[in-house]
C-alpha cells in the first residue's frame, strides 16, 4: 500500500507488519504492545522521565480506581468525561454502594491527596507526575495509537502559590516539551485552545498539534493552567507567610502514545517505519555479506564491529540469519532501522564499513578505526534531517484563507472575530476543527471568516485524524 493513495490504509498496515502493536486482542480498542512496540515508547518514557526529573519533578503512581463521589466535584469536568468513562459497578457479586471509574484522567484522584500533602507555603510548588494506562470510552472508529480506550499516558500535576508561579510552570513545559519533541523529530504548534474545545475544568488549554501527511492534524498532548478551578472544590489549600489559608494554583502537561503515531505518520515511507535514531530500539543493523569460504571470517568482524559499537553506546544488532541480504534489507527497512552497515570481504580488505541511511537514499563508507565516532555523528545528523523535512512539509502545508470557498485538505490559517457563533458557524460550514490561535502571537490584519468584522485574531484549523 502506497502511503501518499492511501495514507489511513497505509497507517494500519505498517504498524502491524513492523511489530508496532498487535490489534488481535479481544478488546476493541485496546491492544497488546509487541516487545518492538514497547521498546520504542520505553525510549520516549525515558526521555520524559529524564526531562521532568531534572525539573524537580517527581514520579508518584495513584491507583487506577476513582470513586464517583471524588470525580463529580469539579462539574465542568464531569460534563466534559461523563460519556467516556468506564463504570465499576459491582466487586463480585455484591453490588458497590459509591461507584467507581476507570481514571480517564488523574485530578479527580490525584487532588483529594493533595489536599492533604499541602499545608504550608513551604509545600510549595509540588510538582509531581506519572506514566501510567489511561481509559476513555471511545465512540468513533479506533486506530492504533492515535484512537484507542486503553491509553499509555503522561501526566504531570503541579500545585503553585499564585497565578504567575503556575504561568512559570507552564513556561517550563514548553521547554521541556520542545527537549522530547526534538529527540522524536517531530514538528509541532502550540495553540490555545477555544473555549469550547478547552480541557473540560482548566482557565486555558494549549493544544499541542502536528501536521500528518493525509492534510489532518493530529494532537499529541495538551498543556492546562487551572487557576483555582479545581483547589476550591478540592479544598488544595496552604497557609502563606503571614498565616492567610489560600487556595492554590494548578497546571497540568500531558502527552501520551499517540507520539508513536505521529512519527508513523510524519516520518513513515513506502517501505515501512523511519524511526528517529534516539526512539529506534536497533540504531544500528549490520548485515555480513557472506561469500563462499568466508563465512567465519565476516562473522568475525561483524560482532567485533558490534562489540565496538555498543562501547559507545549504540544500540546495534548483527543479523546473522540464514537469509540472504536482500531479504534482511527488505526485513530492517520495514522497521525502520536507521542505519545499515553491511561488511563484506571487500570491506575488511579496505579497512572500511560500507552505510546506508533509512531516511534517505545516500549510500557510502566509514573507515573501520574510527567507526564508532563516525556512526554516532551520523545518527545525530539523521535525526536533524528527518526534523528539518518533517517541519519544511508542516510549514508548507498552511494555506492563509479568506473565504470557506474550495476548502484544501491542509491546515487552514485565517482570521476570526473571537465569537463562538461564529467560530462554529466556520467548523460546521467548512467541515472543520479550530485548533486555536498561536500561544506566541502573530500579527494579523485581517477579516472574521465568518461575520467579515475586522480582527487581529488568527486561528489555525484542520480537519482532526
Amino acid at each position: 500500500m502506497k502511503k501518499e493513495e492511501n495514507f489511513s490504509e497505509w497507517y494500519n498496515e505498517i504498524v502491524e507488519q513492523a511489530g508496532l502493536t498487535d490489534k488481535r486482542y479481544p478488546v476493541k480498542g485496546m491492544n497488546v504492545w509487541p516487545a518492538y512496540g514497547w521498546k520504542v515508547m520505553r525510549h520516549i518514557d525515558t526521555f520524559i522521565r529524564e526531562e521532568l526529573d531534572a525539573t524537580g519533578h517527581d514520579e508518584v503512581c495513584f491507583p487506577l480506581l476513582i470513586p464517583e463521589t471524588e470525580f463529580k466535584k469539579e462539574k465542568d469536568h464531569i460534563k466534559g468525561f461523563d460519556a467516556e468513562v468506564y463504570w465499576v459497578t459491582h466487586a463480585g457479586l455484591n453490588e458497590l454502594d459509591i461507584r467507581l471509574l476507570l481514571r480517564p484522567t488523574s485530578e479527580t484522584a490525584m487532588y483529594p491527596m493533595f489536599s492533604l500533602w499541602i499545608r504550608s507555603h513551604g509545600d510549595l510548588p509540588l510538582k509531581v507526575y506519572q506514566l501510567v494506562n489511561t481509559f476513555r470510552y471511545e465512540t468513533k472508529q479506533t486506530r492504533s495509537f492515535i484512537r484507542v480506550r486503553e491509553i499509555h499516558f503522561f501526566e504531570s500535576h503541579t500545585c503553585h502559590e499564585s497565578e504567575s508561579d503556575a504561568q512559570g510552570q507552564i513556561e517550563e513545559d514548553f521547554v521541556i516539551l520542545e527537549n522530547i519533541m526534538k529527540r522524536l523529530a517531530l514538528p509541532y504548534l502550540l495553540l490555545c485552545r477555544t473555549e469550547w474545545d478547552k480541557f473540560p475544568g482548566a482557565y486555558y488549554t494549549v493544544g499541542i498539534d502536528t501536521y500528518m501527511p493525509s492534510g489532518r492534524s493530529l494532537q499529541l498532548g495538551s498543556i492546562h493552567h487551572y487557576r483555582e478551578n479545581f483547589s476550591r472544590p478540592f479544598d488544595i489549600k496552604y497557609e502563606d507567610v503571614e498565616g492567610n489559608q489560600k487556595y492554590v494554583h494548578q497546571t497540568t502537561f500531558g502527552m501520551s502514545e499517540r507520539l508513536i503515531g505521529a512519527v508513523v505518520g510524519v516520518h513513515g515511507d513506502d517501505k515501512g517505519l523511519v524511526l528517529p535514531p534516539d526512539i529506534a530500539p536497533i540504531q544500528a543493523i549490520i548485515v555480513p555479506i557472506i561469500a563462499k569460504g568466508n563465512l567465519e571470517e565476516i562473522l568475525e568482524s561483524a560482532r567485533h564491529l558490534a562489540d565496538d559499537l555498543k562501547a559507545a553506546g549504540i544500540r546495534v544488532q548483527v543479523d546473522d540469519s540464514d537469509e540472504r541480504p536482500g531479504a534482511k534489507f527488505y526485513k530492517w527497512e520495514l522497521k525502520g532501522v536507521p542505519l545499515r552497515l553491511e561488511l563484506g570481504g571487500r570491506d575488511i580488505a579496505n579497512e572500511v564499513v560500507s552505510y546506508a541511511r533509512r531516511d534517505i537514499s545516500e549510500k557510502g563508507t566509514f573507515s573501520r578505526k574510527n567507526v564508532a565516532e563516525s556512526v554516532s555523528t551520523l545518527l545525530a545528523v539523521i535525526s536533524d534531517d528527518m526534523r528539518d523535512k518533517a517541519r519544511e512539509r508542516m510549514d508548507s502545508s498552511i494555506t492563509t484563507i479568506d473565504s470557506l470557498d474550495n476548502i484544501p485538505e491542509k491546515w487552514l490559517r485565517f482570521g476570526w472575530c473571537g465569537t463562538e457563533e461564529c467560530g462554529k458557524e466556520i467548523e460546521e460550514a467548512a467541515d472543520i476543527k479550530i485548533l486555536g490561535s498561536p500561544y506566541d502571537k502573530e500579527e494579523f490584519d485581517g477579516k472574521c471568516l465568518a461575520c467579515g468584522k475586522d480582527t487581529n485574531i488568527v486561528v489555525y484549523a484542520a480537519r482532526a485524524m
